[in-house]
């Protein structure tokens, strides 16, 4: 899993992140360091106020960085700002929680998805081709292009908004919750989709999750964070069969199997308790 130049296309070391509160510092990442590879899916999993989300900010240049560094295809990204971070807009892109919340309701879906390539410079014809292509990819009708986002479902909102990251065929998204507001049914189907277009693209995930249930079913790697810091990482198979932190395995047990028999052998083996 490794960018051209031998390294990896995402490489985050010892990073720290402070927020002030009144007169008071929170200290929201504490030295994390991670790695993602070209073509993989890495899972950032823990509860609310974990700094899995910090994470996500800081790597797109919206949470200031204490220390610590944060290097992208085998450049220093960790203070990038202004025309800088506005060239890595091309390779780092971002899907959030709320889809009806990261599109404009004024704009039409064709002008949602042209907009980043128009603005890029991008003749108006290319722009239009490139976005027939991207509602291909998330399986949107053509037609979509003359509606509004308030036209279409929750799941169906989410397919544009990962169209709209996709439409500069980026090489990294972090994608920050991105299924946890969609009904099941809805939120398998999205989860498939993001898997397909890895699989067509290329495209790196930083897929960041509260549920380790969601996060099992797409990621290569997993890192659990807990109160600021990794407290366990490895691969998916490794993780979710034989965890090794009591938070990792709490995480596991927030999110029940379809087997009764296996779930209850999970609380017999990782808790001790007695199940009859």
């Amino acid at each position: 899993m490794k960018d051209g130049d031998g390294g990896p296309l995402l490489e985050v070391n010892d990073l720290v992140v402070d927020y002030r509160r009144g007169q008071t510092t929170f200290r929201a990442l504490k030295g994390v360091s991670m790695t993602i590879g070209p073509g993989e899916c890495v899972g950032l999993v823990g509860e609310s106020g974990s700094g899995k989300s910090t994470l996500g900010k800081a790597i797109l240049g919206l949470a200031a960085v204490t220390s610590g560094t944060i290097g992208f295809a085998g450049q220093d990204i960790t203070r990038a700002r202004g025309a800088a971070r506005r060239r890595l807009a091309a390779d780092i892109q971002v899907v959030f929680q709320d889809p009806y919340g990261s599109l404009d309701p004024t704009m039409t879906i064709g002008q949602i998805l042209a907009e980043p390539l128009t603005a890029s410079g991008a003749p108006r014809e290319e722009a239009r081709a490139a976005v027939a292509e991207m509602l291909e990819h998330v399986r949107l009708p053509s037609d979509a292009v003359t509606r509004y986002p308030s036209e279409f479902s929750g799941g169906q909102r989410q397919r544009i908004a990962i169209a709209r990251a996709l439409v500069r065929r980026p090489r990294l998204i972090v994608c920050d919750e991105p299924v946890s507001a969609l009904d099941l049914t809805t939120q398998s189907a999205v989860i498939d989709l993001f898997i397909d277009i890895q699989r067509e693209t290329g495209v790196s995930y930083l897929f960041v999750s509260h549920d380790l249930g969601v996060v099992r079913r797409i990621c290569h790697r997993i890192s659990v964070m807990y109160q600021g810091e990794i407290v366990e990482s490895g691969d998916n198979e490794r993780i979710t069969r034989d965890p090794e932190h009591p938070y990792t395995r709490r995480l596991l047990l927030a999110s029940p199997v379809a087997d009764p028999v296996r779930q209850a052998e999970r609380r017999r083996t990782w808790l001790g308790l007695r199940v009859g």
